[in-house]
């Protein structure tokens, strides 16, 4: 009992030092004050942000003393009002988005928190973890600097840029700047075209002083002759003496709305072509001398307005980029629940991109596609829960079969069940990012659009940023559970071999010897002549005993390995093979649980072979390679091996505790590959 009491102390206090390395390792700036608000823990990230050169610098004394004395304006802060230890008086988790904390020097920076309450054998405590985040309100202030620097441009624009800066983009808006052109130009109609990605143009604002056909946002086709006469190239103002001439849909209009003559000039933003702005002419009315010219004024000034929109709208949409992530980032950090994570993945993901539907896929073994979270117009075949078939070319099938990034420009010509089923209720395109947990592909972050456009280019790079957050709350969850599953299989484990010792004491030496005891008894009772005998008898039981401890110490831990290495290990192992093998092993003695755990790696490769392989031969390897041994057992057996048996669960489990990997390579009919890999550290 005494001992069992022992070694359950001792794997608590293994648990313990195990949690401790993994705060030790945390980037995060992680500290612990017991229910007096001492400090009883500081990571090295803590001690390096509040400029401390060791720990114990900080153990023991007072938190809210040492780092949160102080208001912002140098006001006395009173402990009993610090919102970082309330934890261990309500017991419930604080959070603050802006605050202030002190460092060594007295110098103070801000900060965002969160304070969690822990019980402790004398009371509740509280772990604080926090993030520095000058650089963050450096980088704020820096974009509301932007900003302003901006605006000021955009004051300097004259008229135009005023009605720009009163809402870029709209007809409104380009109407009256066409209205303020014709007025200063003095002509009967300005038109401002956008020109389309298929080269047909838009009309993005009109204005003229008679009945016209060129409604804002109206599409006019053109064939090649018309596009050449009518939309004039970057660089090159074009002048029409008559419209009439040239024929096409757009000329016919403007003939039909009493236009015969104009000019026109291209609108170049950020170096590529916008769109044109034309200015027409009455008929019967001249046109005058270096009117393009002067057009070509107002056009420059618009494209320094609308680059300067798009710049405003470019860094609107990061700074809405960033508070998305950082929303996302706080959920992974707080370890929320999985279905909370990914509810705010899509719907931030969804809102960001302005699309009408966004969706998280998880890729399930069977080549089909589960739907964990989904935001906007849910279809009931596509709503959270349903699983899709990935026969065909939609985007999820696409990232499916390549890893990469993928776009459906128009479902309308895409094949399968599924990219069908999208286009008949209005998907027009889609863009979906691959979501990688690790070096596997897990699932998929999908935006799809039901606007005649194509998602914009650049939308794979945005959905990315997110996609990355996902698989980090993913990897997490599964490195929890994975945790809790290797504890529980260690614990049973350890009382299984318990089990064993005290039942194969108990069968074995322990019986010898109590025989031996009962034939010395008899020996001391027995005549002279019955004596050498029974002592004989008692020495063979004397000899039984001590060859069943060896044995049992052999099953624990070889004699041959902690004296011989693992070189001597294997040897014996292989020597009591049915098959050959072949040995080469270069690695000198290593660490005792390292040597150990490749002993065992070794043994239980072997064991494999013999039991289930059918293999005519075996090849053992271990060396040393870029500090880490390097462990590989190979066979020319029927394969078909799994890393879920019990004997490779428990190692898997051996060598995480020691940051080494397992891998099992084994194919049907093709033999099998054992390879561990442990680090050695500095000696």
């Amino acid at each position: 009992m005494h001992r069992a009491r022992a070694d359950l102390d001792g794997m608590k206090v293994a648990a313990e030092d195990f949690l401790g390395a993994i705060l030790d390792s945390a980037a995060q700036p992680i500290w612990a004050v017991d229910s007096a608000g001492l400090i009883r823990f500081a990571n090295p990230a803590a001690v390096d942000a509040l400029g401390y050169d060791h720990a114990d610098e900080l153990i023991g004394r007072g938190s809210h003393e040492t780092i949160h004395y102080e208001h912002p304006n140098g006001t006395p802060f009173p402990a009993r009002d610090c919102p970082m230890l309330l934890p261990r008086v309500t017991g419930e988790t604080v959070t603050s988005e802006l605050d202030w904390f002190f460092r060594r020097d007295g110098s103070m920076f801000p900060v965002s928190y969160v304070s969690v309450p822990f019980t402790l054998p004398e009371g509740r405590g509280a772990v604080v973890a926090f993030t520095d985040i000058e650089e963050r309100l450096r980088a704020e202030r820096a974009l509301r600097e932007h900003d302003a620097v901006l605006a000021s441009r955009e004051a300097s624009l004259r008229r135009i840029a005023t009605l720009v800066a009163g809402g870029a983009g709209s007809p409104e808006v380009f109407a009256a700047i066409a209205r303020e052109v014709a007025r200063v130009l003095d002509v009967a109609m300005v038109l401002i075209w956008r020109y389309e990605p298929d080269r047909p143009a838009s009309v993005a604002g009109a204005w003229g002083d008679r009945p016209h056909p060129f409604r804002a946002g109206s599409r006019w086709e053109a064939d090649e002759h018309t596009v050449a006469a009518l939309l004039p190239e970057p660089g090159r103002p074009k002048r029409i003496e008559d419209f009439g001439a040239i024929g096409g849909a757009i000329a016919d209009a403007l003939c039909e709305a009493g236009i015969r003559s104009g000019a026109g000039t291209a609108i170049v933003v950020d170096g590529e072509l916008w769109g044109t702005m034309g200015a027409g002419v009455a008929e019967g009315e001249p046109l005058g001398a270096g009117l393009e010219d002067r057009l070509a004024e107002f056009t420059e000034l618009l494209a320094t307005a609308i680059s300067m929109a798009h710049a405003r709208t470019d860094v609107q949409r990061l700074a809405d980029e960033q508070a998305a992530l950082r929303r996302v980032a706080t959920l992974v950090a707080r370890e929320s629940p999985p279905a909370d994570v990914f509810r705010a993945v899509t719907e931030e993901v969804g809102r960001l991109l302005q699309v009408e539907d966004m969706k998280l896929v998880r890729y399930e073994p069977d080549a089909t596609a589960t739907v964990l979270a989904s935001w906007g117009q849910d279809d009931a075949p596509t709503a959270a829960g349903t699983n899709w078939s990935l026969a065909g070319d939609s985007v999820t099938a696409l990232v499916h079969r390549t890893g990469r990034p993928s776009r459906v420009d128009d479902y309308a010509d895409v094949a399968g069940p599924l990219a069908q089923y999208l286009h008949s209720v209005g998907v027009r395109s889609a863009v979906a990012t691959p979501v990688m947990v690790g070096r596997q592909l897990w699932g998929a972050l999908i935006a799809s659009s039901r606007k005649p456009e194509p998602l914009p280019p650049g939308t794979e790079s945005q959905i990315a940023e997110f996609t990355e957050l996902v698989a980090a709350a993913i990897a997490n969850i599964q490195a929890r559970t994975d945790l809790a599953a290797s504890r529980t299989r260690l614990v049973a484990a350890t009382d299984a071999e318990r089990r064993r010792v005290v039942r194969d004491l108990h069968d074995g030496a322990q019986r010898w010897l109590v025989h031996t005891i009962i034939t010395l008894k008899l020996a001391k009772r027995a005549d002279e002549e019955k004596i050498p005998p029974l002592l004989t008898e008692a020495l063979d039981h004397a000899q039984h005993a001590i060859d069943e401890l060896r044995d049992l110490a052999h099953g624990i831990m070889p004699a041959v390995l902690t004296q011989g290495g693992l070189r001597a290990g294997v040897n014996s192992l292989a020597s009591r093979m049915p098959v050959p093998i072949t040995i080469d092993v270069t690695a000198s003695r290593l660490p005792a649980p390292i040597e150990a755990a490749a002993y065992f790696v070794v043994a239980e490769a072997l064991t494999n072979v013999a039991k289930h392989a059918h293999a005519c031969r075996a090849e053992v390897t271990a060396r040393i390679e870029d500090g880490t041994v390097q462990i590989r057992v190979c066979d020319d057996g029927v394969g078909g091996a799994r890393l879920d048996g019990s004997g490779l669960i428990g190692l898997t489990d051996r060598l995480t505790a020691l940051d080494g990997e397992l891998h099992v390579y084994s194919p049907a009919h093709g033999g099998t590959v054992v390879a561990a890999a442990i680090p050695v550290p500095d000696r």
